[in-house]
């Protein structure tokens, strides 16, 4: 972009001219804080920081920040991670700490222009190496970007963390109705003071692991068919579609005690173990996959109340504890039979279903405002970083 095209006020600015990289190195024994944040602490979702650890967990020289500075994730900048200080410590090496220059740009919007796609997009362009694409500052602090004038800044800024107040109310928001329905799953259902377990909801045959690969070979897959489901179908609490694996209707055939049915709840055999895949009425007689375990449940068992129970953070817990393996974990259909679950019965088990019901319903509410709310934020900052607020 050339002086020539800017709007009026606007200027073109080096990144050094209007932010300083504050190099400050400390060894975390030595460091006067509680606080150490890795690039693993920030999330790309938010400029808040949600989570740190502690000096003591780290060696090796790191950096120091002070309340007010950014933290950003100079290492994979693909991941778009930075975050605003909101109160002294040390950060990883693998990040840069950077502070605005209130001469050329107010504190309050540098986050939100370094959150802008005009900004990131430069960021992974100069970007160096293969493995691990790192940013010097060297090369930052030459890049050339448009800047619009203090004043127009300040009415930027007031507008974007307007809008991100509201995001991070829903963020709190979702957040604790997660909490709340986990608190309601676990000490309703899924206690390890129970004594039944989810092989008791089950009929003799409920829980069964799919067919071994000596049952199912590479040339039996074919682009039409029925579907067979594995664990990599599985993803986000259903089965997705697009690339899920067909067998021809005779092999299907001699596969008939695999089988699928509605409200069948799908666990992976190895690696992510938290997956689950509730089963639709149009995946019916669809086939449970190699790696793959079906679990079924007696008639009169509510299936969304045990597909809550099973994806519950108190199960996943519990499968952590009790998987088999080292290298890599693994369920069996042993284990899973012994999930401890217990359903309340009766009218208390009526009142508590409807009460998890709504929960869960105003969770998913929640969250699905949020997303919507996340991607307003992002199209803002997109729109005004480089556009300016006149048009707003």
């Amino acid at each position: 972009m050339s002086e020539q095209s800017l709007k009026p006020g606007w200027k073109m600015v080096k990144f050094g001219d209007i932010a300083q990289n504050v190099a400050v190195r400390v060894d975390p024994a030595d460091a006067k804080t509680d606080v150490y944040v890795g690039l693993e602490h920030l999330d790309p979702s938010t400029i808040h920081l949600r989570q740190w650890g502690h000096p003591s967990d780290v060696t090796g020289q790191k950096l120091a920040f002070k309340k007010g500075d950014v933290i950003f994730g100079r290492r994979r900048a693909y991941q778009r991670k930075l975050a605003v200080a909101e109160f002294d410590g040390i950060c990883s090496a693998h990040a840069m700490v950077v502070r605005a220059e209130p001469k050329m740009i107010l504190p309050e919007f540098f986050p939100f222009f370094l959150q802008s796609d005009m900004f990131m997009e430069r960021a992974i362009e100069i970007s160096v190496g293969s493995l691990s694409p790192t940013i010097n500052w060297k090369t930052l602090r030459v890049q050339e970007f448009p800047l619009p004038s203090l004043d127009e800044q300040k009415r930027i800024a007031e507008i974007l963390w307007a809008a991100d107040e509201a995001v991070e109310k829903y963020a709190s928001l979702t957040s604790n109705l997660n909490t709340y329905v986990e608190t309601l799953i676990e000490n309703n259902i899924t206690s390890t003071n129970v004594t039944s377990v989810l092989g008791d909801y089950c009929p003799s045959d409920g829980i069964k692991i799919g067919p071994f690969g000596s049952l199912l070979h590479s040339e039996d897959y074919q682009s039409e068919g029925v579907p067979v489901v594995m664990p990599a179908d599985i993803e986000n609490g259903v089965i997705q579609e697009e690339k899920v694996a067909r067998i021809s209707e005779e092999k299907a055939l001699e596969l008939q005690n695999y089988r699928l049915s509605e409200n069948d709840i799908l666990f992976p055999r190895r690696g992510d173990l938290k997956k689950r895949a509730l089963v639709l009425d149009h995946q019916e007689n669809w086939l449970c996959g190699t790696g793959t375990i079906r679990v079924r449940l007696k008639k009169g068992i509510n299936p969304l109340a045990v597909f809550w129970a099973v994806t519950s953070t108190s199960t996943n817990r519990w499968l952590d504890r009790f998987s088999v393996g080292t290298t890599m974990p693994n369920l069996n259909a042993a284990t899973i039979k012994k999930i401890p679950f217990h359903l309340p019965e009766g009218s208390k088990a009526e009142e508590f279903l409807r009460l998890l019901e709504r929960t869960k319903s105003l969770h998913a509410n929640a969250v699905g405002h949020h997303q919507k709310l996340v991607a307003l934020k992002n199209h803002l900052i997109g729109n005004l970083v480089l556009e300016g607020a006149a048009h707003v």
